[in-house]
């Protein structure tokens, strides 16, 4: 889902640098929950294991340029429930800024645009989970129709902010369209992967019970809240 060098370029860029502002201090008000919930310690240590992660999806899974950026693996609704809203936005955020500097210099510029189009669906996640998990429902015990929603949520959220950029930067002309269109035909067919990933981690989690109560997840893994 990279934004490509030149999609929104000149004062236009300015815009990111606000959404990606505003996505970074929702991170830090999860962060601040997160510390409260289990200690700095556990929040430490997941969001180093979703950064190394993030950057493992970045450089080593299949991506692809299609339309007006890359088909990408992120798996945001499987990192969101194994470690948490706050490791997985962190892990994202630093995994994509950790690839930027050291393997691709000409992302930084869209730092911002990328991040955004990371946290923000995310967060739309943490948000729908409320709504159609039960109170007392550890995600080990998660649906295949309830990981499909939180699936088709990021996605679908990736797709609607790289179409916003696009259409920002380039406008509504008939070739961007068209790209637009390529790309997120192309991204969606990832919610056909994903829902499936997000059962079998949950299934691993959930053979591996000496997991439970360990600060590398989180805890609403396997206890009911």
């Amino acid at each position: 889902m990279h934004i490509e060098p030149g999609l929104v370029a000149g004062a236009k860029i300015f815009l990111s640098y606000a959404t990606a502002a505003g996505a970074a201090t929702y991170t830090a008000k999860t962060a601040i929950d997160s510390l409260r919930e289990s200690g700095a310690a556990s929040l430490a240590l997941r969001s180093v294991a979703t950064t190394a992660l993030v950057f493992t999806f970045f450089e080593i899974l299949p991506h692809y340029p299609v339309g007006v950026s890359e088909v990408h693996f992120i798996l945001g609704s499987t990192l969101f429930l194994i470690f948490g809203a706050a490791p997985a936005a962190l892990g994202l955020a630093l995994g994509l800024l950790i690839q930027g500097v050291f393997f691709a210099p000409f992302d930084l510029p869209q730092y911002g645009m990328n991040m955004t189009t990371l946290l923000v669906p995310l967060f739309a996640v943490q948000a729908l989970a409320h709504k159609i998990i039960a109170p007392h429902t550890p995600y080990v015990d998660l649906k295949y129709r309830q990981a499909l929603a939180l699936s088709t949520a990021y996605q679908g959220g990736v797709v609607a902010w790289v179409a916003f950029w696009a259409f920002y930067g380039q406008g509504f002309g008939a070739a961007n369209i068209a790209s637009i269109a390529t790309f997120g035909g192309a991204y969606m067919l990832v919610i056909l992967v994903e829902p499936l990933a997000d059962l079998a981690v949950l299934a691993a989690a959930k053979a591996l019970h000496g997991l439970r109560g360990s600060p590398m997840v989180t805890p609403r893994l396997y206890d009911a809240r």
